[in-house]
């Protein structure tokens, strides 16, 4: 006959229960990653200039839309040339639990082409990706289209996939779908201590069709094969080839006290435009290992060549890159990382190959994932 209020300690816990699950669809996970630096000297192929600078910082939402669907969104913010810039590097809808192993996306996001490309770059061991990443894949390709992925029902690890893009990011082009990826990844332990990975990636450039001047290309791609603010690549094959492998150590299996990790990349790209010959081909790999010899200590080696052909009208001009890394981090915890690193470099045709000193830090706030494998 009448309204009452209950006490707050006659309130059932069901009602709590059922809000905290709500409040958390709905507020999504926060977190933002701050990388700055400062480097000593210009080097060839880079895209962090000389001095004190601010890398890539990232802003990240992420969160369960509902029971078959998750999204993200991480907008990046860099300096070039003095001026600040905001890029939309991932805008996604990922399914969840779809069966038979399957997994659909669709959007903005990094391809899976390679063993780096698919990471973030927070997640590397070095302050710069690879001389042959920087040059083929502006460090990371990323590109809006979709995806689909499958993991096969097989003893060990072994996932396949099929990617779409524009194709914006890598090339201009007026295809409706310029780029096309297939790749494959088998893994699994050796044993408690010791796990494997091996990769295999195509990707088919349908954008990359005519040669350009020399004129275009010093204005596209810069001479020296210096960077562009959309940070696409500044050498582009109608084919890119990718072979990856990885091998990590450690004891028992605890990373938290000790690990080694072993890997390497192999890429190639053909048809470079309508003049090339079988001559004229882009080829570079790396082998990096790195050593975390304490919980919070790591060092590290790496070393990489990429060989280049770089068009003016209907010839090429030849290039080609050495370099050697060696770095030294500190992690406080899994958030927080200060990297010392010395480059040294060896060129053909790359007037600012130089070496240099870098000081780095990533610093992570607020919900930061496990990183890949």
């Amino acid at each position: 006959m009448f309204n009452r209020v209950l006490p707050f300690a006659m309130i059932p816990l069901a009602l709590f229960s059922t809000a905290g699950v709500v409040a958390n669809e709905l507020n999504p996970d926060v977190s933002v990653t701050l990388d700055g630096y400062y480097k000593q000297n210009d080097t060839a192929l880079s895209h962090r200039e000389e001095g004190f600078g601010l890398g890539h910082t990232e802003l990240t939402l992420s969160s369960p839309i509902d029971d078959m669907f998750s999204g993200r969104l991480t907008t990046v913010f860099e300096e070039h040339d003095g001026e600040g810039e905001i890029l939309i590097e991932e805008a996604y809808l990922q399914t969840n639990g779809l069966p038979a192993g399957l997994g659909v996306r669709g959007g903005r996001f990094l391809s899976q082409v390679g063993y780096l490309n698919g990471r973030h770059m927070h997640e590397d061991d070095f302050v710069e990706r690879p001389a042959v990443y920087r040059a083929l894949l502006g460090s990371h390709y990323y590109d809006t289209g979709l995806r689909l992925n499958a993991i096969l029902p097989t003893p060990f690890f072994w996932q396949v996939g099929a990617e779409a893009f524009k194709g914006d990011q890598l090339s201009e082009g007026e295809e409706s779908i310029g780029v096309y990826t297939l790749n494959t990844r088998v893994g699994g332990d050796l044993s408690v201590s010791q796990s494997w990975q091996l990769g295999f990636s195509y990707l088919n450039n349908r954008n990359v069709s005519a040669g350009e001047s020399e004129e275009e290309h010093d204005h596209d791609h810069g001479h020296e094969g210096g960077h562009d603010h959309s940070h696409g690549a500044s050498y582009t094959g109608e084919n890119l080839y990718v072979a990856d492998a990885v091998w990590k150590w450690s004891p028992n299996g605890n990373t938290r006290e000790q690990q080694i990790t072993l890997s390497g990349e192999y890429l190639y790209a053909d048809d470079l435009n309508e003049y090339a010959t079988s001559d004229d081909y882009h080829e570079g790999w790396y082998i990096s290992g790195v050593y975390q010899f304490a919980p919070q200590w790591s060092a590290g080696v790496r070393y990489g060549e990429v060989d280049l052909r770089q068009p003016h009208g209907d010839h090429f001009h030849s290039q080609s890159l050495q370099e050697t890394d060696v770095m030294l981090a500190w992690s406080r915890s899994h958030f927080s990382t200060l990297r010392l690193q010395y480059t040294h470099q060896s060129d053909t045709g790359f007037s600012n190959a130089d070496n240099t000193v870098m000081v780095q830090y990533v610093m992570s706030l607020g919900a930061h994932g496990a990183h890949g494998y």
